[in-house]
Parts: C-alpha cells; sequence; structure tokens
C-alpha cells in the first residue's frame, strides 16, 4: 500500500467528514457510481424514522410480513409469510443483522403494499435531501444495476438521520441483538476495535464489494468516515480507521480540506464540485403567506453553543430567526416553526442554495 493506501486495488471511493458542519475533510474519488449494497438500508430507516416523527408509525406498531418479503435472500430473519414482526424490531434488524426480508417488509408497510413504489419515494427524498446521484430501485440493496450512489451521497444520508432524527441515533450502535432466541451480531467491526463508535451501517454484494459508514465521537466532535468497494472485510476496516484518524488529526491541527481524484469519468458525467460554493446573504421574506403547521429543521446539536452558532449562522445568511428547541435524547433543533406548506418549501430551498442543510416537518 501506499501512503494513501492503494485505491483501486483495495478499494473504490472514501471519505471522512465532520457531521456536526457537514465539511468534507478527506475525500477520495468521493463522486465516482457505485453500488451502494446494504447502505441502502440508511434511507430505508430514514424514511421509517420520518413515519415514526409524524405519527404513520410507533414503534410498538406491528408489520405483517407478505409473501415477497418472506422469499428475500440471502441475509434474513427468516419471517415467515403472514406473521408480524414488531416496528423496533424491524429497526433493529436492519441496523444489526441488515435483514433483507425485513427491509422489504418496512418498504411494503410504508407504501402501499409495494416495493417499488417505496423505491421511488427514496430516490424523491434522496434528492429532496441534497443526493445528487443516487438512485434507489429496492429498499434492501439487494443486487440491480440501476441502484446507484456516491460516497459523497452516501455521506450526505447518513448526516441527514443524524441531524433530522437524532432520537432514533442509538440503533445504529448496536453491538448484538436478540429475536426469537438467536443473537444477531453487528458487522460493524469498529464498534468494538475503535474509541468513540457509535455506528453506523455495513454493505456488501459480489458487484459492490464490501463498505462501511462508520461514526465516531472524540470530545465535541463526531465524524463520519464511508468506504465503498473494499475488496474485503479487513480492508473495509482498516481503510475506515485510517479516514476517522486522519480526519480527527487533521479536525486539531485545523488542516484544509483534501481531495484526490484517480477515477476516470466519461465526458458526459457531471464534474464533481469539491469547492464549498460562495455562501450569497439573501433575506428570506414570507409576505403574502399564509402561516401553518409546518416548519423547517436546521439541524440537531449535541450543545446548547452548537444550536446557537446554527442559529446566528441562519440569521445572518436567510435573515430569518428560528428556535431552539430540545430534541428526546438531550440534543438541540434548530427550528423555524409555524409555516404554511409553501413557506416551508421556499425556505427550504434558499437554505439549499446557500449550502445549508434543512428538512421540512409537519
Amino acid at each position: 500500500m501506499t501512503s494513501e493506501m492503494a485505491i483501486g486495488a483495495q478499494y473504490k471511493a472514501a471519505l471522512v467528514a465532520d457531521m456536526d458542519t457537514g465539511q468534507v475533510l478527506y475525500q477520495e474519488n468521493s463522486n465516482q457510481l457505485n453500488y451502494p449494497a446494504s447502505l441502502t438500508k440508511i434511507m430505508t430507516l430514514y424514511l421509517t424514522f420520518d413515519a415514526l416523527e409524524h405519527g404513520r408509525l410507533h414503534l410498538d406498531d406491528y408489520l405483517i410480513v407478505s409473501q415477497s418479503a418472506a422469499n428475500a435472500s440471502p441475509v434474513k430473519l427468516g419471517l415467515s409469510a403472514g406473521s408480524k414482526i414488531k416496528v423496533e424490531d424491524a429497526i433493529k434488524a436492519l441496523a444489526v443483522h441488515s435483514a433483507n426480508d425485513v427491509a422489504r417488509v418496512l418498504a411494503e408497510n410504508l407504501k402501499g403494499g409495494k416495493e417499488g413504489n417505496f423505491a421511488s419515494l427514496m430516490t424523491n427524498v434522496a434528492t429532496q435531501i441534497g443526493l445528487s446521484r443516487t438512485n434507489f430501485e429496492n429498499s434492501s440493496g439487494l443486487p440491480d444495476d440501476d441502484q446507484l450512489s456516491t460516497a459523497r451521497d452516501i455521506a450526505l444520508l447518513s448526516m441527514a438521520v443524524y441531524k433530522h432524527f437524532p432520537q432514533y441515533w442509538k440503533y445504529f450502535g448496536i453491538k448484538s441483538w436478540s429475536y426469537n432466541g438467536k443473537t444477531y451480531n453487528n458487522g460493524n467491526r469498529l464498534l468494538e476495535s475503535y474509541p468513540g463508535c457509535d455506528g453506523m451501517k455495513t454493505g456488501f454484494t459480489s458487484k459492490s464489494k464490501y463498505s462501511l459508514v462508520a461514526t465516531a465521537k472524540r470530545g465535541n466532535k463526531r465524524l463520519m468516515s464511508v468506504v465503498l468497494g473494499a475488496s474485503n472485510k479487513d480492508v473495509r476496516a482498516a481503510v475506515s480507521i485510517k479516514m476517522l484518524d486522519k480526519g480527527f488529526s487533521m479536525v486539531k491541527i485545523g488542516a484544509a480540506p483534501v481531495v484526490v481524484q484517480t477515477a476516470s469519468y466519461d465526458e458526459d458525467e457531471e464534474e464533481f464540485v469539491t469547492q464549498t460554493p460562495a455562501i450569497v446573504q439573501k433575506t428570506w421574506v414570507a409576505s403574502g403567506v399564509k402561516y401553518g403547521n409546518s416548519g423547517v429543521q436546521f439541524g440537531a446539536f449535541a450543545s446548547r453553543s452548537g444550536a446557537q452558532s446554527q442559529q446566528a449562522r441562519i440569521k445572518g445568511i436567510l435573515g430569518i430567526s428560528t428556535n431552539i428547541e430540545p430534541a428526546p435524547n438531550g440534543m438541540f433543533r434548530v427550528r423555524a416553526n409555524g409555516l404554511s406548506d409553501t413557506a416551508a418549501g421556499k425556505l427550504k430551498s434558499d437554505a439549499a442554495s446557500a449550502g445549508i442543510d434543512s428538512y421540512i416537518f409537519h
């Protein structure tokens, strides 16, 4: 291996990013298209958490298992058609065991009994939260040539889960889980070996090879690494550790972000802009728009001071006042409340134009 590992021979793409600021500290081929495999389940869980947040699901609800779900393979719980599984167990089955049958159960129960409809919703929501090169065809990550994503998009999706639904983040850090008399161990070996690791998700198919999103916290900093297309589990873990170590070292010394690109691209592929776009200050005016029951959330933070910094940023860039609200797990949300659907959509669009991640809630 070289000092930066052996790109291509060992893995296809990797990055490390600050989960609170969203800044990518170091990246290799982060906009190269790859098969996401079971990292797909991060989006399935994102939509499950959204349903919980809005009362369409509850943790103690039971979901019906269809014949189609029961037929899913190869990694599964082995649920029989007509049986039921509790929503919270379904979440754990995906986060810990990456069960394909349960991913299909969630998809079918959340979107009218058809996984294809759920996959379309997955892609639409991916676009809404800023994923620019991702397409979903199923809820599990089972092989499909049209199911594609990038390390950058996977990082954005993972950050969206962390920021939008912090009360459910704990599920990604579960090391083992027992169900129906059998114990399942999390495939993310960094949960056991890397100090401060608290998530997040593994992936593998024969085409995608081995992938991992791993998160870790040191002091007041939480970083995320994304590794796609590693040649085996050992490489996947080793590169993830290298990325996190590099990220924490860069944060400590205040190093400038680094971009490494070795992948070849077709001429008609979009060029990935690695520089942070210039933020143009603007004032968002809601004149003529009726108030409503929608709102926009600009992240969740581990400390009130972090939320206050975001609040000041939103005020300075978008010209609007926000509220800081406590989240169920002790975090602090930055939210603009009492908006109409139209106003919330416009605010989210303006925030996106300014490079600010946000989420509409009802």
